[in-house]
């Protein structure tokens, strides 16, 4: 992990010689540039451990929740899934706001320490004799309300790093997190070998299977975290050029660090930057909750097939945005951050393009009354129960097939395969291109004040995107079909590139818009 910063940290010591001026000075001591550094890898691991605690329990949640709870429907599946975005979209600006004016560590370890607790409670949501599943819900809105710290930590990265180091360290950010998300369901997998029963220590009523180890091992990481970040972390703030500047939410200034610069931030920018964000949550979010139903009803997969290969085509976007991540760094110095951000955009549009139906091909039709087993047509909650639901008992074998309930599998044309993986892989290329350039330009265009209820915001915007992309795309496809989803998401993307196209130009940094230092 350490070593993502590695690249970022061979940046040069010495700052650029700005017009006009005739200095040429020291920006930091090497005992400073090697603290920095140390702190800014902690919150890398800090990013890494806030995504595993989303990820190692998303797919063994609905069949905890009907262990412990008969009454649990799909509906209030939805619920317990949206919880983690609701908790961390309400907290985002909390501790973005407090990181503004006190020293960042306190909103990192309370947010923490909120997670570690959450994830206890998780693991005994079996204990109380009623009203189990309104338990997990408020576990999992708390573990979503820690994770709100992503704020800080991206608030605390862009203040701690240069212009020159900061796409470096947003996609080495960025790179964490999605890291994260892959490992948490494979950390899952291995707990999965303990089975349901486990075992239990009667002294204290805890029960040590494959529903709670996967979150007592979060909650032993994210103690492992406070201690890392109470040892290491250290209060560091740079501005554009990389010089010392005073931490103004708490610090006075000391004689060999400059003042914060004044000057107005665009608005505009910000909020531009904001919906752009959001679009670029909500069309991943959407596609993620999309690949299980469309594949089965596609290719009249079976849901063990859906599970299998969807997680697979998953996976591999995972590996894929990894991928681009430490690839954009050298690709940004070539054509600069907007270029990338207009480029991710139009390739998820040409990927949401190819996945429009063509040809005169049809999906098999599942002519049974599937009731439960089906596709679901109302809620959230009842698409995802697909990714783990099994055959009931008493069917020999399932339908499969698109519903004929759904009345358009019997005009609309199939999705090849050769389109879906086309339109996966361009998919797999743009969004991680777009987000990561998001999160630059917005901190860019912050300048170096302190960015913590911007962050939180932006954090926010995203959280949202992962409530509303689900429900948008549930609703639509089932009620009209992909040709209409997809042909929705097309319109959606040209109208962001528009609005990128009109604000193009002043989605620059703040110390270059005021003229400090030169694009």
């Amino acid at each position: 992990m350490a070593s993502l910063g590695i690249q970022a940290e061979q940046e040069p010591l010495l700052g650029d010689r700005t017009p006009g001026s005739r200095e040429w000075e020291i920006i930091e001591t090497e005992e400073h540039y090697k603290s920095r550094w140390r702190s800014i890898r902690i919150l890398y691991l800090t990013m890494f451990l806030s995504s595993v605690g989303f990820s190692i329990v998303i797919m063994s949640i609905w069949p905890y929740l009907q262990k412990i709870d008969q009454t649990a429907d799909a509906s209030f599946l939805g619920w317990v899934i949206a919880s983690f975005s609701l908790g961390q979209m309400v907290a985002s600006p909390v501790f973005g706001l407090w990181s503004n004016y006190r020293p960042r560590k306190e909103p990192l370890i309370v947010s923490i320490l909120i997670s570690v607790a959450a994830n206890c409670l998780y693991a005994y949501v079996h204990v109380p004799a009623s009203h189990n599943k309104y338990y997990m819900l408020v576990a999992r809105g708390l573990v979503g309300f820690g994770s709100g710290n992503v704020a800080v930590v991206r608030s605390y990265i862009a203040g701690a790093t240069s212009l020159q180091e900061r796409t470096n360290s947003m996609a080495n950010t960025s790179a964490c997190q999605a890291l994260g998300f892959i490992l948490g369901p494979v950390f899952q997998t291995c707990f999965a070998l303990i089975g349901e029963k486990g075992v239990t220590w009667e002294t204290i009523k805890l029960q040590i299977n494959m529903y709670t180890a996967p979150v007592l091992l979060g909650a032993f990481l994210g103690v492992l975290n406070i201690l890392l970040i109470l040892t290491i972390l250290r209060e560091h703030r740079v501005d554009d050029s990389g010089r010392q500047c005073k931490n103004i939410n708490f610090e006075e200034a000391s004689a060999d660090e400059v003042q914060v610069p004044q000057g107005n931030v665009d608005q505009v920018a910000v909020v531009t930057t904001n919906v752009l964000f959001f679009v670029v949550l909500f069309i991943f979010a959407l596609f993620e909750t999309i690949v299980t139903p469309l594949t089965m009803d596609m290719y009249a997969w079976t849901r063990e097939q859906a599970v299998l290969y969807g997680g697979i085509i998953l996976a591999a976007l995972g590996v894929e945005a990894v991928i681009i991540f430490m690839g954009i760094k050298l690709l940004s110095k070539k054509i600069g951050e907007r270029a990338i951000l207009l480029g991710g955009l139009i390739l998820a549009w040409v990927g949401f393009f190819i996945l429009l139906p063509w040809g005169n091909q049809f999906p098999k039709i599942q002519w049974e009354d599937l009731h439960n087993n089906s596709i679901p047509n109302t809620t959230f909650g009842e698409i995802i129960i697909t990714l783990w639901r099994s055959p009931r008992a008493d069917h020999s074998e399932e339908p499969i097939g698109c519903p004929a309930e759904q009345a358009w599998c019997l005009y609309t044309p199939m999705i090849h395969l050769a389109q879906f993986l086309m339109s996966t892989v361009l998919i797999g290329i743009g969004y991680p291109s777009c987000n990561v350039m998001s999160y630059t330009l917005y901190s860019k265009i912050l300048g170096p004040k302190p960015q913590g209820v911007y962050m939180g915001w932006l954090t926010a915007s995203g959280s949202a995107a992962r409530i509303l992309g689900p429900v948008f795309i549930s609703q639509v496809y089932t009620s009209w079909g992909p040709r209409w989803a997809f042909s929705l998401v097309c319109g959606i993307l040209v109208l962001t590139i528009t609005l990128l196209g009109v604000v193009y130009k002043r989605l620059i940094a703040f110390s270059i818009r005021h003229g400090r230092i030169q694009e």
